[in-house]
């Protein structure tokens, strides 16, 4: 039995596998740290790799705000409403360099970010006392301004 090739064409397109959009470098975005993507094609569902090291929310169809939570790599899968892929690809959150400085006291390791004057800042792998007492101050502070 032979088959046109009308046919064969056909079913070849609804049979490929569908192909997501990758990009060739990762997309880098610093820790606790916003970044607006945009896509050509409406999103309705995003998927995050994991989510421990970055966020990623749909403001609209085609935009997508991207947030670095934690060092490391991840990936980010966007699907359409149909749920096929529009886009894979690889999420790379780094450390902000400028502005930053990191102290070893011993084993003890602290961070300050220093725009324009030095101030403590919590960043992973420090000192879980000096951690503490960083977010201890913050939150006393937001305390004082709700009064």
């Amino acid at each position: 039995m032979r088959k046109s090739p009308a046919i064969v064409l056909a079913l070849c397109v609804l049979l490929a596998p569908s192909v997501a959009v990758a990009a060739d470098a990762p997309i880098n975005v610093h820790v606790n740290m916003a970044r607006i993507l945009r896509i050509n094609a409406s999103a309705a569902t995003v998927i995050v790799g994991n989510p421990g090291i970055a966020d990623v929310l749909i403001q609209d169809p085609q935009t997508l705000v991207l947030t670095g939570k934690s060092y490391g790599q991840t990936n980010l899968i966007v699907l359409d409403s149909a749920g096929n892929p529009i886009a894979d690809t690889i999420i790379e959150v780094i450390q902000m360099q400028a502005g930053t400085l990191t102290v070893y006291q011993g084993q003890a390791r602290t961070s300050l970010a220093c725009a324009p004057i030095c101030q403590n800042t919590v960043a992973m792998g420090d000192d879980p006392a000096f951690s503490a007492q960083v977010v201890a101050s913050s939150q006393l502070v937001q305390t004082i301004g709700q009064e």
